[in-house]
């Protein structure tokens, strides 16, 4: 399975990236530079090549790629020029909590009246650990209000396979082992965190059906706070963790010849940074680390995006064995992709990113090809999002211009 990114600007033959198998792919370059715009270049192309076979995911802290779901007929003359048309493809809106708390009615008229399916995401308490639990809460595992909660969180899931808020506040009321103040403080944010309507409560809901093959499955959580122990970083850890379970069972199937229940995934991170940041915590960093690292041998694929790869973990960017890199000026962005230099390249990868010349243009490194190349990433078959000019009716973002 290849990908047409775009034509190599010295010989301008199209570029391909080899999907055959799992990859890690770092996609980077200061604002304005294209970024965003090539992370749904390589979406629109998962979904075209891939079919049945691939499930694309994003994670959308912005609130962008909904409009993949509408044409570029504003580009229609360059996407003619590469044998490409406009078209838009079938979005899947994944919303942490209840959309109609989340967003205005007339947005969510709007959203239906483009073709985009808003389907609540639901997660299961029982799926965040003991020790997930108290960092969400920043409860320290070694105080009373840690030690009673990941108690609880402990003890419920050794009785039962699943477990929800409501089961939990339960066994925190019923613990004699706690003292009054422990309980108090814990049931205040136990209560919170049900009112968040993010946890379902009434049956196991398994990660691998919620998400779909061939379309753009978004979860949307740019109306959720940030933060390195935030909703956010929750729901990301939650689904890293269960895909990861998942995919691994299914490999094993097709290992002795049986049909695997769940395709090969690539998940795309935009600004991950805030989910994998380099020198701190966060409640995802773990679970994405091991994708980075492990994916390969169950089929999970990691793109991660930033505008400030300095600002992401080292040990996830060692890992990427493919760099699409757009325009940086940032000393410490070019001196940390930098370090990622080959023998092959001919030259540290700072002065290659140095000859991008325009927006649109990119270095891709490919470790498994050894190849180091120039390219101009092909026109978005569907509109882009991430303009400076984003409207809710249109998109008067031009990347080319």
């Amino acid at each position: 399975m290849e990908l047409m990114l775009g034509r190599d600007i010295a010989t301008q033959k199209n570029t391909y990236l080899d999907a055959t198998g799992s990859r890690a792919v770092l996609v980077c370059g200061k604002r304005g530079s294209g970024k965003s715009y090539t992370l749904g270049v390589v979406i629109e192309e998962l979904i075209s090549v891939g079919t049945q076979d691939v499930i694309p995911i994003i994670i959308d802290p912005m609130g962008i790629y909904h409009t993949m779901a509408l044409r570029n007929d504003k580009q229609s003359n360059e996407l003619y020029q590469w044998g490409l048309t406009a078209q838009g493809f079938n979005v899947r809106l994944l919303v942490p909590g209840i959309p109609e708390e989340l967003y205005d009615l007339d947005i969510l008229i709007e959203l239906q009246r483009r073709g985009v399916e808003v389907i609540p995401l639901r997660l299961n308490a029982s799926d965040l650990s003991p020790d997930g639990w108290c960092d969400l809460f920043d409860a320290n595992i070694n105080e009373p209000m840690g030690i009673a909660l990941f108690r609880a969180v402990q003890n419920l899931g050794e009785n039962r396979n699943f477990f929800t808020v409501g089961a939990l506040i339960k066994a925190v009321q019923n613990d004699k082992r706690a003292k009054d103040t422990s309980k108090e403080a814990l049931l205040n944010r136990l209560e919170a965190a049900q009112n968040w309507h993010l946890f379902s409560e009434e049956e196991y809901l398994p990660m691998d059906n919620i998400f779909i093959p061939s379309l753009v499955n978004i979860v949307d959580v740019s109306r959720l706070e940030s933060g390195a122990y935030g909703r956010r970083n929750l729901i990301v850890s939650v689904i890293a963790r269960n895909l990861f379970r998942a995919r691994s069972d299914a490999r094993l199937r097709e290992e002795f010849g049986l049909a695997g229940k769940l395709p090969r995934v690539w998940m795309a991170l935009d600004e991950a940074h805030q989910f994998i940041p380099d020198s701190t915590r966060s409640l995802a960093k773990p679970q994405l680390i091991r994708w980075a690292k492990e994916g390969r041998q169950p089929g999970l694929s990691l793109v991660v995006a930033t505008q400030q790869p300095s600002a992401i973990d080292a040990e996830v960017l060692s890992q990427c064995d493919i760099i699409l890199s757009h325009k940086l000026t940032s000393r410490d962005d070019v001196m940390a992709l930098n370090r990622l230099s080959q023998d092959y390249m001919g030259g540290e990868l700072r002065a290659i990113i140095g000859e991008l010349k325009r927006t649109g243009q990119a270095v891709l490194v490919d470790d498994e090809q050894e190849s180091v190349s120039m390219l101009q990433i092909r026109p978005r078959q569907s509109q882009h999002g991430g303009g400076t000019k984003a409207s809710v009716i249109d998109e008067d973002y031009d990347l080319w211009k």
